[in-house]
């Protein structure tokens, strides 16, 4: 038989988990999860890359796609969906996609990460451009959705990331950056949720965030374009505008109802002290980024 890759292999560490206590079995789960920050550590150079890839495209009209199977996919749909309410930014720009469609995001689909065909019905879907950004997500990085859904995406002249805990991953050939965190073997053998999970959610969460930081969707570390959905939102939006224009949650209140709750723009109205056309042009003439205005 041949070599298991690290991501199946047997952790020397965990082979006395099933006599284990439960706070025993909480503290070796804990001790292997130290070594995942440890890992993303060493591969920071490929993030900033990532990240870098990612916001160009953005301001150029481009967008983000996640591709993955199991755990993978659904980690890229999570990350995907929040960025809307969290950055204010269309549900089209930064999309995900699981290995056997919506029925997969709840329940295992059989052999969905084996079928090119899932693969080539997702891109379908996703349309993609040269100006657009692939990313494939998985944990051993060797199913045929993931190189299928690479492999299409460098014949239409997208930029590809692929993202995997394992150094042999057969996606790494169709990468233009390969992110790879090696975090060993799992505490439950093969059990990839578990650390390259974690692993893949940390490396999304700096992707993502780290591209709407440099397309201007902060102002120092406050998101000031969030959707205002709920009381809590709304809340957050007056916080935000007092502590940036030093002004008084009654004032900040008054400019973001008057800026149709749009933090950003509350903002410049109320340090400009301009109407709401006003904010939007001078933000309009900055790429929207609030700190060349104030």
């Amino acid at each position: 038989m041949s070599s298991l890759f690290i991501t199946e292999s047997s952790n020397p560490d965990t082979t006395n988990i099933d006599l284990m206590s439960p706070l025993e079995i909480a503290q070796i789960i804990n001790q292997e999860d130290m070594k995942i920050a440890q890992a993303i550590h060493k591969i920071l150079p490929q993030v900033a890359k990532a990240i870098e890839l990612v916001s160009s495209a953005f301001l150029k009209g481009g967008r983000l796609a996640y591709f993955g199977a199991g755990t993978s996919g659904r980690l890229g749909i999570l990350d995907a969906s929040e960025m809307p309410p969290t950055f204010g930014v269309s549900s089209e720009m930064i999309q995900g996609f699981i290995a056997g469609g919506e029925q997969a995001l709840r329940h295992a689909v059989e052999n969905a990460e084996d079928k090119e065909e899932f693969a080539l019905q997702d891109l379908q879907k996703f349309q993609p451009t040269d100006k657009d950004i692939i990313v494939a997500i998985s944990a051993n990085g060797q199913p045929e959705y993931c190189l299928t859904t690479l492999k299409e995406a460098k014949k239409i002249g997208c930029t590809t990331i692929a993202i995997s805990s394992n150094p042999e991953a057969k996606i790494a050939q169709y990468a233009d950056v390969f992110i790879n965190p090696v975090v060993g073997p799992e505490v439950i053998t093969g059990s990839s949720r578990m650390k390259s999970g974690t692993a893949q959610k940390m490396v999304l969460n700096m992707i993502s965030t780290g591209a709407m930081i440099r397309i201007g969707k902060t102002y120092k570390n406050y998101m000031i374009d969030l959707q205002q959905t709920n009381k809590k939102l709304v809340e957050r939006g007056i916080r935000f505008i007092t502590e940036i224009c030093h002004i008084s949650p009654s004032e900040a209140q008054y400019f973001l109802e008057a800026s149709n709750h749009r933090v950003k723009t509350a903002c410049v109205m109320a340090i400009k002290k301009c109407t709401k056309e006003e904010a939007e042009n001078l933000l309009a003439q900055h790429n929207g980024i609030l700190r060349k205005v104030i």
